[in-house]
């Protein structure tokens, strides 16, 4: 069924200027730590090169390039292009420029763009979408070249990426002559939309919407492939199409499954498509897989997916702690699904979870100094304890800390170009109302049609709940400004010019309509106390336990300011929690302190257990200091815990 509307307008990262506080702070640290070492690791290791080999170069030595090698480029290109909109670099943009031509320089006659299937295996290309990513890499590049074309005007990327989109249109598609295929890792809708966007050209919309349609469908594509490569289908490598979200058409599926991040990306692009074709069907298949996965299966940071296994879903209300995979792209993918949900759907419920994943799960992937990061993000860590080193190469021997760089680095760019972009989730507009976010010094700019507004704000946020919004105009102008309520927001005041006045709340955001004039003032006062988060009783890994949140940040405790074995540390029911600001840590952060007990046998005479009446438990008096999440593992390694037992 289509429906009538238009999805809202994100500002662009260009119209966006985060001059200082939580956001500005990480993007000075982006632009001068991580995207250079983001791209000294693609020089080590080859991916930068990659595009300068042909065919006749050690053809069959898989060691010089690897099937996914393009995406992680081409987030760095997208990187990079975020970055110079809101800060240009001429070195920067010189060193991307020349990434760009090799690129381009590699793209065959027909517009096929992949390193790897031109120079190592030509004749496999498009036999395998299930497993080989071609359309994944295909996805990110088109992405990079969307935004480093609004980032500088140059075009030889964008032209590249828009020729492979028409080499892929000529052989993808619902009619007769084309393969009815789609990708076994989903990223392309999102590329195509971009590229549509940027181009206005509505065959890659529409190639967009048929991979998002076709996916699921009976016969199954992905047996159809295997069979023509001479393989059993039955004998898929991990047994079931849900860890794709392919088991059947989108329109049908209920819940989250499978593999995190393929689902989020599946999701986000999926939401944009329908928001550009106005698709209801596709917007209540969504709604229904939002609900379960944010009622069911979220952790309290925003992280997604429990399992190693899939790196994904498991089931409702399974979320363990201390093997929590919760992969930073999977987190990233989500804040993408939520803000594509709320450009349709109006509703803070998805940008409140947006604002949750961006500061704790996404956040958590990247250390304070910018230089290295996490796959996997658990909520509870030992030293001798990490399930996923194995995969991640994080190591086990002493402790559980970011390293520089994976075998699989899809996280390090993703983070990259996260931050980069961050500026474009501030705020949204219709043609009659402005949509704030998040809140955080700096100014965005927005057209609407009485002309062009920008929107100032002054703010500690997230340390504190004061926000000051002045509105910048050439004439006075009539629209409402829609200011986000969060949900961990137990009440809050408006000032207007310095009066109080009342704002008509709908679907979590406080409206203020009127007549605005160049410099009048918006003071929003959230309260922003310490909360103590509850789980679902089904979720069984944190029965008795309580985590700590003040305003977006969830908190955890560390061993170096707590002491090792923090299990026994007893957060009383009664115990006064108090919130600061510590300037001497990370250049200050918020950290909350209260009165705990940490519970020690008084004496254990050997053995693996012993009767309890023949223990004399001691109750020690403790004080207790939490950090936000996001900065743990950035000091001396030891335990952490977001879930801490209360008594």
């Amino acid at each position: 069924m289509t429906a009538n509307w238009e999805p809202l307008h994100s500002v662009p990262a260009s119209q966006a200027s985060l001059t200082g506080g939580y956001w500005g702070a990480r993007q000075r640290i982006n632009r001068t730590v991580t995207i250079p070492a983001i791209y000294q690791q693609l020089e080590r290791t080859g991916r930068a090169s990659a595009w300068m080999l042909r065919e006749s170069d050690e053809r069959h030595d898989h060691r010089i390039v690897h099937k996914f090698w393009d995406s992680d480029l081409g987030k760095w290109l997208e990187a990079v292009g975020y970055s110079l909109m809101s800060q240009p670099d001429p070195e920067l943009e010189r060193l991307a420029d020349g990434v760009i031509q090799a690129i381009a320089a590699g793209q065959l006659p027909d517009g096929y763009l992949n390193s790897y299937f031109t120079v190592i295996e030509p004749d496999q290309k498009w036999r395998n979408l299930r497993d080989w990513h071609e359309l994944y890499n295909a996805g990110h590049l088109m992405e990079s070249a969307a935004a480093y074309y609004q980032a500088t005007g140059k075009r030889v990327l964008l032209d590249a990426l828009t020729r492979y989109a028409d080499h892929i249109d000529e052989r993808f598609g619902a009619e007769e002559h084309k393969r009815h295929g789609y990708p076994g890792h989903p990223e392309i809708e999102l590329g195509l939309v971009k590229l549509y966007r940027t181009t206005g050209e509505r065959r890659y919309l529409n190639l967009a919407k048929y991979f998002v349609d076709e996916r699921g469908q009976s016969p199954h594509y992905f047996d159809i492939e295997a069979t023509e490569r001479g393989e059993d289908p039955r004998k898929f490598w991990f047994k079931t199409y849900h860890y794709c979200q392919a088991h059947k058409p989108l329109r049908e599926q209920t819940t989250a499954t499978g593999h995190a991040v393929r689902a989020a990306y599946l999701y986000a692009g999926a939401a944009d498509v329908s928001g550009h074709t106005g698709d209801s069907t596709l917007l209540d298949a969504l709604r229904l897989i939002w609900d379960d996965l944010t009622s069911k299966q979220m952790y309290v940071t925003g992280g997604l997916g429990p399992a190693h296994a899939n790196e994904g879903f498991t089931f409702g209300y399974d979320l363990p702690n201390e093997s929590a995979y919760a992969e930073t792209c999977a987190s990233i993918a989500l804040v993408f699904w939520a803000k594509s949900m709320f450009d349709i759907d109006p509703d803070s419920r998805y940008t409140d979870v947006m604002e949750r994943a961006l500061y704790n799960g996404t956040m958590a992937g990247v250390s304070y100094e910018g230089g290295h990061f996490f796959y996997a993000n658990p909520l509870t860590s030992y030293p001798y304890v990490n399930p996923h080193a194995h995969f991640s190469g994080i190591n086990t021997a002493k402790h559980y800390r970011r390293e520089e760089w994976f075998d699989c680095p899809c996280c390090p760019p993703n983070l990259a170009r996260m931050v980069a972009n961050v500026g474009a989730y501030v705020l949204s507009h219709s043609a009659d109302t402005l949509y704030v976010h998040l809140y955080n010094p700096g100014s965005v700019r927005a057209s609407l049609p009485g002309g062009q507004v920008r929107i100032e704000q002054q703010t500690d946020y997230p340390w504190a709940g004061d926000i000051q919004l002045t509105v910048r105009l050439d004439q006075p102008a009539a629209f409402s400004l829609a200011l986000r309520i969060p949900d961990w927001c137990p009440g809050f005041q408006v000032r207007v010019n310095g009066s109080t006045t009342g704002a008509d709340v709908q679907r979590g955001y406080a409206r203020l309509t009127r007549t605005w004039n160049d410099g009048d003032t918006v003071e929003l006062a959230l309260a922003m106390p310490v909360e103590r988060i509850a789980a679902h009783p089904k979720v069984r890994h944190n029965a008795g336990m309580i985590a700590l949140q003040r305003g977006p940040i969830v908190y955890c405790l560390e061993e170096v300011d707590n002491g090792a074995e923090l299990a026994n540390v007893v957060i009383p029911r009664g115990a006064v929690l108090r919130a600061d600001v510590d300037n001497a840590l990370f250049g200050g952060v918020g950290v909350i302190t209260g009165d705990a007990i940490r519970s020690v046998p008084a004496a254990w005479s050997g053995g693996l257990y012993q009767p309890q009446r023949v223990l004399r438990d001691e109750n020690q008096p403790v004080t207790f200091k939490a950090i936000p999440y996001s900065l743990w593992a950035n000091r001396q390694p030891g335990e952490m815990r977001v879930w801490m037992r209360e008594g």
